[in-house]
């Protein structure tokens, strides 16, 4: 999600310490989700599809004093209200055909913990007057009872439509009011062409050990073309692109001709493409804790030494940054 993750795009763990970026706008929309995670109001997060919106989620969760209850995911596109209901609230046994026991509904299991519903705005009207009580005041009905339920639940939304409707039907403002106390918006990744190159050198790095290939990183061709793509499946495509690449390349270093990028898609970028990190010299090895390190050591020198703002301008505590500058001083691991 942001330019040098140390995290894969699907990883459970990251915290928003893990993210760093050299990009303005995602800076301030991680310097506002720090905010918003250690309070518990409800989030709102707008992005195109495949930006980050449920990794940004869990790094919330994972950074806020409920980090040890439950994430519990739920997408909202195309249910029935019935099925809403069922999935959201649970039901219980005998409440339909086939309901042959109690089930725990998504409110039930994210108590003390964080609900994430991706694509609200896919919602029902009739949907979305089911989910605004639960939201407001924590209760709900199991399907099948009459008894109140109650859950301790953060709720975080998402969505890559405008909120201001959906269709020909709008989206409840009171609902809206509801899950936005903080609205977080993710910048695509062709907004954002400077954290481009450590993006990749992360990807090439990942997929790499997985694959168990030692690949140093990309031929000029290959960078020229993956810096002037448009990207419009952003992180999620980057994420595939990269891994096919990696399993096509027959030598350590990736060519234009390992690259499968979306079909029928424009590949021109609206922004001017950035100097490409990876080269084909096999004696330059791109690998993240290098560009970590030049990110780290260019900030510094812009903060004139001064560690405690580097560490501002960086997003990161103090202490993290200490840590960083102690790994990037050890000798890389042959």
């Amino acid at each position: 999600m942001a330019s040098s993750r140390t995290r894969a795009y699907d990883d459970t763990s990251a915290t928003l310490g893990d993210f760093y970026t050299s990009d303005t706008v995602m800076q301030a929309c991680l310097d506002r989700a720090r905010v918003a995670a250690q309070t518990d109001l409800p989030i709102l997060i707008l992005g195109e599809s495949g930006a980050g919106k449920t990794i940004l989620a869990r790094a919330i969760h994972n950074s806020s004093r409920r980090s040890r209850g439950p994430f519990v995911s739920f997408n909202a596109a195309a249910l029935s209200d019935t099925l809403l209901d069922s999935q959201l609230f649970g039901h219980e046994r005998g409440a339909f055909t086939g309901a042959h026991q109690r089930v725990k509904g998504k409110f039930e299991l994210a108590h003390q913990g964080t609900l994430f519903l991706d694509e609200i705005a896919d919602l029902s009207p009739t949907g979305q007057s089911k989910i605004l009580r639960a939201v407001e005041y924590g209760e709900f009905e199991r399907l099948g009872s009459d008894g109140l339920q109650r859950a301790d639940v953060r709720v975080i939304s998402a969505t890559h439509r405008p909120m201001n409707g959906i269709g020909d039907q709008r989206f409840r403002q009171d609902l809206l009011f509801r899950i936005s106390g903080f609205t977080l918006t993710l910048p695509s990744l062709r907004e954002r062409p400077n954290d481009l190159p450590v993006l990749l050198a992360a990807e090439i790095e990942r997929a790499s050990e997985r694959q168990g290939k030692t690949i140093a990183g990309l031929n000029r061709a290959a960078a020229n073309r993956l810096l002037a793509y448009a990207w419009p499946g952003n992180l999620r495509e980057l994420s595939t692109v990269v891994h096919a690449a990696v399993a096509l390349a027959t030598a350590d270093v990736i060519g234009e001709e390992h690259l499968i990028l979306g079909a029928g898609v424009p590949e021109a970028s609206p922004v001017t493409p950035v100097t490409p990190v990876v080269h084909n010299d096999k004696s330059t090895r791109h690998s993240l804790r290098d560009a970590i390190a030049r990110h780290i050591t260019q900030v510094l020198e812009e903060a004139g030494g001064n560690k405690r703002r580097a560490a501002r301008e960086l997003g990161v505590s103090r202490a993290t940054l200490d840590r960083k500058l102690r790994e990037i001083a050890k000798p890389a691991s042959k």
